[in-house]
This record gives C-alpha cells, sequence and structure tokens, in this order.
C-alpha cells in the first residue's frame, strides 16, 4: 500500500486519507509498533479532533486522557513510552491529525 500524501512536516495532507493501515504505516516511519495501548491514545484523539476541530498540544492532550481514560495513562512519562521525542506531535501524526499548535 502507498502512503498517501504527507505535507512538508510529514502530517497527512488530506485527513480523510487516513485509516489503520495508514497509521501503520505512519508509526512504522516513527519505528513504532503499534499495540493496543497506542490505539487507546490514538483513538482517543481522533475523538478529541472531532469534538474541538483542533489537534491538542501536550496540556490540552494529557487533560482530555485524564478525563476519558484516566490518569495513568494521562501521564507524560505513559505517553512518552508510547510516542518518544514529542508525544503530541508523533501521536497526532500516526492519528492522522493535523500539526498541533505549540509543538516544535
Amino acid at each position: 500500500m502507498t502512503l498517501p500524501a504527507l505535507d512538508k512536516d510529514g502530517f497527512l495532507a488530506n485527513l480523510h486519507d487516513w485509516n489503520p493501515a495508514v497509521a501503520e504505516q505512519l508509526a512504522g516511519q516513527e519505528n513504532i509498533t503499534l499495540t493496543p495501548a497506542h490505539w487507546e491514545i490514538l483513538h482517543a484523539l481522533r475523538d478529541f479532533y472531532a469534538e474541538f476541530d483542533l489537534s491538542p498540544a501536550m496540556r490540552p492532550l494529557t487533560r482530555y486522557l485524564k478525563e476519558k481514560l484516566g490518569a495513568e495513562k494521562a501521564s507524560s512519562i505513559y505517553l512518552l513510552t508510547l510516542f518518544p521525542g514529542s508525544p503530541a506531535k508523533v501521536a497526532a501524526r500516526i492519528a492522522g491529525l493535523p500539526r498541533p499548535e505549540n509543538c516544535l
């Protein structure tokens, strides 16, 4: 399967091109093998986007995850183990969302 078009930052150019197979490919580019724990965060991120029409930076993401999944899955350390580097940015990219504002 060919990866859909990406923007200059490596995010999907068209959000409607996202599907689980695309997510697997994007994760592979980050050297991440998606597990159920990853998918739980990715689905929550997509829910956040559907609700607020924006990709969350780290602070709003952790607040949302705490509310939806509980404090243990909302910690920065937990998210860093799943999405090393910049969790909000990496997870948004894999989830097929636009680059979060305020993320380097």
